[in-house]
């Protein structure tokens, strides 16, 4: 993932988000607005448990792919695989009816398929 304090002009400072996560983030965290096509995309950030992790959320509907791949480019570095995750029914938990997720493991690489299968 990206230093994060690259992104400082679209972090949250507001007295909600200090109250909830103690501070507004580093390079590692943090809360941030990121405009794209009119709206605000709401973004969570996080580097922990060997994970890069960002919940995306509008408030009323999902993010398209559109949005999520802007988001991809402003958290990830352009050679950074990060994906989308559908785990088993099992194991999913849902805190946010709107917030779609990118992560990207830390200490491995993401296994891709073939190129010639995405195309």
């Amino acid at each position: 993932m990206k230093d994060l304090n690259e992104l400082n002009a679209w972090r949250v400072h507001d007295r909600q988000i200090i109250e909830h996560y103690g501070n507004a983030g580093d390079e590692t965290c943090g809360v941030f607005k990121i405009p794209f096509g009119g709206r605000d995309l709401l973004c969570v950030a996080s580097a922990g448990a060997a994970w890069d992790h960002v919940s995306v959320s509008l408030h009323n509907r999902c993010p398209s792919w559109t949005e999520m791949q802007h988001c991809k480019r402003m958290f990830f570095k352009a050679d950074e695989v990060a994906m989308e995750l559908h785990v088993a029914d099992s194991q999913h938990i849902s805190h946010h009816p709107f917030c779609l997720h990118l992560w990207r493991p830390q200490k491995s690489e993401i296994p891709l398929p073939p190129a010639w299968t995405v195309a």
